[in-house]
């Protein structure tokens, strides 16, 4: 092997492991952060609904499904967008482009923030809440609290499961538009470095 082959073989080897102990990182990172939001929504969730009257209990468990399906279309648009024209507007200083190439160029990890993190979080949680508004509905209503479960949550996973299936298909032909109108939420709370 001569040298060049050599040192071009050390150069593949050397990002090789930089990649790697970059994912190591990411890993690690994400398993805190899905930790971390994960006991916030449920204290949220465990603190507010089996106190509160069915109805804030509903608006809670619908609000939780809300954040998970919004999440999820950003994940899926991040993914699926065009970078080139994040490029072309970032090069004409438009606000919210930066932030569009950034996620663009790290659409693996934001789509896995967005989509498992945010967005299985709250689906877990509205599951938890499910269980709260099925025996909250069954001593008001003095319906068998087993029936009550499987409808509450039948209709619970059928508005997110739903939701995320129209949310795609939405993400999916309007990546370009959710991931700029994102970003230049996100760009509101970003300082530059």
């Amino acid at each position: 092997m001569g040298f060049r082959a050599e040192l071009k073989n050390l150069k593949v080897q050397d990002k090789r492991k930089a990649k790697e102990k970059s994912d190591k990182k990411w890993i690690t990172t994400i398993l805190i952060i899905t930790f971390t939001v994960s006991i916030c929504m449920s204290f949220i969730s465990e603190m507010t609904i089996p106190k509160a009257n069915i109805f804030i209990g509903i608006i809670i468990t619908l609000i939780f499904i809300f954040i998970g399906v919004i999440f999820d279309i950003i994940g899926v648009s991040v993914t699926a967008a065009d970078e080139k024209i994040f490029h072309s507007m970032n090069s004409r200083k438009v606000k919210g482009a930066k932030i569009a190439v950034k996620f663009k160029k790290n659409a693996d990890k934001v789509s896995n923030f967005c989509c498992d993190v945010i967005g299985d979080v709250c689906g877990v949680v509205s599951g938890t809440a499910a269980a709260s508004i099925s025996l909250i509905l069954s001593s008001n209503l003095n319906t068998n609290v087993f029936v009550t479960t499987l409808i509450v949550t039948g209709i619970i996973a059928s508005l997110t499961i739903g939701g995320k299936a129209i949310g795609k298909s939405y993400a999916i032909n309007k990546s370009d538009v959710i991931l700029f109108e994102f970003s230049k939420i996100v760009s509101c709370f970003y300082k530059e470095k």
